[in-house]
């Protein structure tokens, strides 16, 4: 076995296979820049290795020393380091550009791999995680899996190629899972088109140590290991999609929340109050990216997104930034009273949104033109 250890990515080599473990653990394997920059080395050094047949990544937890079996499972990714987000953009650090840039770059390198990845996604799978996951041959889920896309909580929006993945769920269920940022589990993961396969999470350690003992010649033996091994879980039908229909197909984000604040029942009242504590630009903002990106190739939804992003930030510099703001409630001073500007979703203009879909960049300079 060649092992190479870094930081807060682990790296291994073990057999035909290329086995990536995120091992920032006390952060929930927030990714961090450098780890952003260490996948992408290893991803695109496996690409081009005849030898590795196979990739696979997991999370590790908090339990047992960090790089040993007990520590490994039990959590995936919690998405970016948000105070690190806070931090520079405070400062104008140009490395919050290069974060976003690389980042998105990261996400289309797995979407695009030419060999299977396969992501183990137990615990936490938010934000970033889902970036580096939903883009895999196989993702896995577990009675443990947490997943969100909760960025409307901090001013920000389903970025990471959110509007590609989240647009192609069943119905409106892009549209609903986008501008709440609500946690569902690996029953509605499967239904709603965002996971593969449920496996009990005590069956992980297993199958990675099967999965970098195994011998593969070439791409057809690793396509039947997959089949053998991790069948595809059949989603059942999920009655929640007719009821988010219902709501999250209006055409706009007053028209969502003025019928859930009229109907009768706990879902649409929990669902309204919800919404209500989001930053109401980015909900109006979110809304239109889903649609649009419902309509993008990844390539141009990940474009789409880089100057989403950036706007975000600029738009708004520093501390008037919605994003900074959010995060500051929410990560830094923790008072969770975050001050949206504007404060009410009846507030919000187009000519607020429009300049979220304006690119500062031409065509040729665009930071990730080369996707």
């Amino acid at each position: 076995m060649n092992a190479e250890v870094k930081t807060e990515v682990l790296v291994e080599r073990r057999g035909n296979a290329g086995l990536i473990t995120l091992n920032r653990p006390k952060a929930l394997n927030a990714l961090s820049l450098q780890m952003i920059r260490d996948l992408a080395k290893a991803l695109l050094s496996w690409r081009d290795d005849p030898s590795v047949q196979v990739v696979a990544i997991r999370g590790s937890n908090k339990v047992g020393r960090p790089g040993s079996p007990e520590a490994l499972f039990g959590g995936f990714c919690a998405g970016g380091d948000i105070r690190f987000f806070h931090q520079i953009a405070l400062v104008g650090d140009p490395a919050l550009d290069d974060f976003f840039t690389e980042e998105y770059s990261l996400n289309h390198l797995i979407h695009s791999y030419p060999k299977p990845y396969i992501a183990f996604m137990d615990g936490v799978v938010m934000g970033g995680g889902m970036g580096i996951s939903q883009g895999a041959k196989v993702r896995i889920v577990t009675e443990h899996t947490k997943m969100a896309m909760p960025e409307t909580n901090i001013g920000l929006f389903p970025d990471v190629g959110g509007g590609y993945f989240l647009s192609r769920c069943p119905g409106s269920v892009g549209e609903y899972l986008a501008l709440t940022g609500e946690v569902i589990r690996a029953d509605d993961a499967l239904a709603y088109g965002l996971a593969d396969v449920r496996l009990e999470a005590a069956r992980l350690p297993d199958l990675w140590e099967a999965l970098a003992s195994q011998s593969f010649d070439n791409a057809a033996a690793v396509d039947q290991w997959i089949a053998t091994n991790l069948i595809a879980t059949k989603p059942s039908n999920s009655a929640a999609i007719t009821q988010i229909d219902a709501f999250f197909s209006l055409p706009t984000v007053k028209d969502i929340i003025d019928a859930l604040e009229a109907a009768p029942d706990a879902w649409a009242r929990h669902t309204a109050a919800t919404l209500r504590k989001r930053s109401p630009l980015m909900l109006h903002v979110v809304l239109e990216q889903i649609r649009r990106a419902r309509h993008m190739r990844l390539a141009d939804d990940l474009r789409m997104e880089r100057d989403m992003v950036h706007h975000c930030f600029h738009l708004r510099p520093g501390a008037a930034s919605e994003t900074v703001e959010g995060i500051r409630a929410l990560a830094v001073d923790k008072d969770h009273l975050p001050r949206w500007n504007p404060a009410r979703i009846e507030a919000v203009t187009p000519e607020m949104v429009a300049p979220f879909f304006a690119s500062p960049w031409s065509a040729e300079a665009h930071p990730l033109r080369q996707l």
